[in-house]
């Protein structure tokens, strides 16, 4: 069969007539009802017979000679046992792959330290026990994590970037330096999950960072909160009893119960049985948020009387300012103006726990309980599931006693077998 000239294909399409019409070495052209015109092409695979579309007539864009050499493609592939039709699946595919791709890349870009930090600290803190916990999350990362690797993609973060991080305050500052350290893992692994990083945590420790840097447990020394002596206290307390303020009764009511800050600033009236003498602290004001019962002694029952008679409000002890509860700096304050800067309010938990292990036959969990401790022993904690406040009673009304001191005991010493 002749080939269709560029001429003859003129004349064809201005007869208009719907067909089919065949142009030579398997190229033809096909007209509508409608007048379009388009052109095909003709193969076999096998015992299938194929017609291709190689696109509307355009007598700019896609003449005869175009669809010609599209044709001289078509016959090439064939020739190589390609099927085109497949081909063109496979290729539409694969450029659909390289975008998707493309696009996650684009997306890996965008996806920089500071914003996913940004997003997993609102995403976890819900969880977190308080606002101050998530602010300190944001301050650690901000002043050391941010102007190193805050604006580059998770994804290009390497282990060098991580030292560059660390390696500053690791020995200065190191208990801020592995909390650090923590935090940047933990994002880095939210970082993976949603595939907008790939390849082993830079930021991890066990078997990577703990190579490049000392261990912190060997170079951390341990910082207690200066603590005054139990010999020097019954002194002190005499000097406490007559400083003014509601400051100072919280001070006297935290050190009479071995308490901490938040337990004393937090309790409010109705966490008082006053009847049975127990003060229940419930587990949101508790550091490992478990519910905690203490044993209410005589010393601490005359000043719940004496703080009752001036109430205003739901705290025991109020700011009398605003009618919340008595701020962070309200017992230590109370310590400045006693001059004793020496010493802190938590180290007065040290100063009980000396004197029960020093000056009475108190078995150890019992003292720990009473500083609302945890075993450390994980099969002893999980029979161990009173409380010991019977146990306790005793113990924290000796204690009272030997903050006030007077010439009539309440009650004696305790002894192994009084308090074990």
């Amino acid at each position: 069969m002749a080939k269709m000239t560029a001429k003859g294909l003129e004349k064809l399409m201005r007869e208009n007539e719907p067909k089919r019409t065949a142009l030579g070495d398997k190229l033809y052209l096909s007209i509508t009802k409608g007048g379009s015109a388009s052109f095909g092409f003709r193969y076999a695979v096998g015992k299938s017979s194929r017609l291709m579309g190689l696109g509307a007539f355009c007598p700019v864009n896609n003449t005869l000679a175009m669809a010609r050499a599209k044709a001289l493609n078509i016959q090439a592939m064939l020739k190589q046992g390609a099927d085109p039709l497949e081909q063109i699946k496979q290729n539409q595919k694969q450029a659909k792959a390289n975008l998707i791709a493309q696009e996650g890349l684009e997306a890996m870009e965008q996806a920089t330290f500071s914003a996913l930090a940004v997003e997993y600290i609102a995403i976890k803190s819900p969880e977190w026990k308080n606002a101050k916990h998530k602010q300190q999350w944001l301050n650690t990362l901000t002043t050391y994590a941010f102007p190193v690797i805050g604006n580059m993609p998770a994804s290009k973060i390497e282990t060098k970037h991580i030292l560059k991080v660390l390696t500053p305050i690791w020995t200065t500052k190191t208990e801020t330096a592995t909390r650090v350290r923590t935090r940047m893992e933990l994002i880095l692994d939210y970082a993976e999950v949603h595939k907008w990083r790939a390849g082993s945590n830079p930021a991890r420790w066990r078997g990577h960072l703990q190579t490049s840097l000392p261990s912190p447990a060997k170079m951390k020394k341990v910082k207690h909160h200066p603590a005054l002596p139990y010999a020097e206290l019954p002194q002190f307390m005499a000097q406490l009893a007559t400083m003014d303020g509601i400051g100072a009764r919280a001070l006297e009511m935290c050190i009479l119960h071995a308490n901490r800050t938040q337990e004393i600033l937090k309790a409010k009236w109705d966490e008082f049985d006053e009847d049975n003498q127990v003060w229940t602290i419930p587990e949101e004001n508790m550091k490992k948020d478990i519910e905690h019962r203490i044993p209410l002694t005589d010393q601490a029952m005359k000043m719940l009387a004496l703080l009752r008679k001036h109430r205003l409000g739901d705290y025991v002890f109020p700011n009398q300012s605003n009618g919340k509860h008595l701020s962070q700096a309200g017992m230590s304050s109370v310590l400045r103006r006693m001059g004793r800067t020496d010493i802190t309010v938590h180290g007065f938990r040290s100063t009980f726990r000396d004197y029960v292990a020093e000056k009475t036959n108190t078995p150890q969990r019992t003292a720990e309980a009473a500083l609302a401790h945890q075993l450390k022993d994980k099969a002893e904690a999980a029979y161990q599931r009173g409380d010991l406040i019977e146990k306790r009673k005793m113990l924290m009304q000796t204690w009272a006693n030997y903050c006030y001191p007077s010439k009539r005991k309440v009650l004696q010493m305790p002894t192994a077998k009084t308090i074990s």
